[in-house]
């Protein structure tokens, strides 16, 4: 139980924090943090987090990360429905608090008919920049799986272990300030799954993109460090 309230909470320090530098910090007049400070401001969650409860969990905050590990020999699978469902349910928690702050704010209204709407995800019309549905899943795949391959690197036995969290941290700021214009970046299903269910509209319907593309990016990023770049005991 401990593994799965560290995942819970590691996912939702993840969307809270990242999503809602989105909303309420990014394109403040004057003063907003934009695409930079909210990239930063996901890597740092998953950076604090790392070290907060990653000794519990392993720190995966991610149904993509935890599938990915499994495809890499580093995870069991019957251990994958009590995590995914608790990356899960603590995202939708966390995108509940967001929408309870902003209902808090004279005139906010969701306008899911635009891009980003709640900090979701989207292509087409949906994505920042107007990517297309395969520019969209190119993009999550590739991202994914690299994302994949660093933490297998970084937390490999054969590794510093005391700077994971730092690699990990910055490899998801760097994966964002590739991918907001894209898709507002999702590499992570449950991120994108909470945002979506507020959001409502064309992205809920989009969301299906930000679980294929991420799993499956994951998995071969999983397959692609175990078969080439794994170190061996000699």
């Amino acid at each position: 139980m401990k593994k799965i309230f560290a995942e819970f909470f590691g996912t939702y320090w993840l969307v809270f924090g990242g999503c809602g530098s989105a909303l309420f910090a990014a394109g403040i007049p004057d003063l907003g943090i934009g695409f930079m400070g909210v990239s930063l401001a996901f890597g740092l969650t998953v950076l604090t987090m790392a070290y907060a409860v990653g000794h519990i969990s392993g720190g995966h905050f991610n149904p993509a990360v935890s599938i990915g590990l499994w495809a890499g020999g580093r995870f069991s699978a019957k251990d994958l429905p009590s995590y995914i469902t608790a990356q899960c349910v603590g995202a939708i928690a966390a995108a509940a608090t967001l929408y309870t702050i902003l209902i808090g704010k004279p005139g906010f209204t969701i306008d899911n008919t635009k891009a980003g709407a709640f900090a979701s995800n989207g292509f087409g019309a949906f994505s920042p920049d107007g990517y297309n549905l395969e520019s969209a899943f190119l993009a999550e795949f590739v991202l994914t799986a690299f994302f994949v391959i660093i933490i297998l690197g970084a937390t490999d036995k054969f590794a510093n272990g005391k700077f994971a969290g730092i690699a990990i941290g910055l490899a998801l700021t760097l994966i964002h300030l590739i991918s907001i214009p894209i898709t507002n970046t999702s590499v992570n299903p449950a991120r994108s799954l909470s945002q979506a269910i507020f959001a409502g509209g064309e992205p809920l319907t989009q969301v299906w993109l930000f679980w294929l593309a991420p799993i499956v990016g994951a998995v071969f990023g999983g397959f692609i460090y175990k078969a080439l770049l794994e170190k061996k005991d000699e």
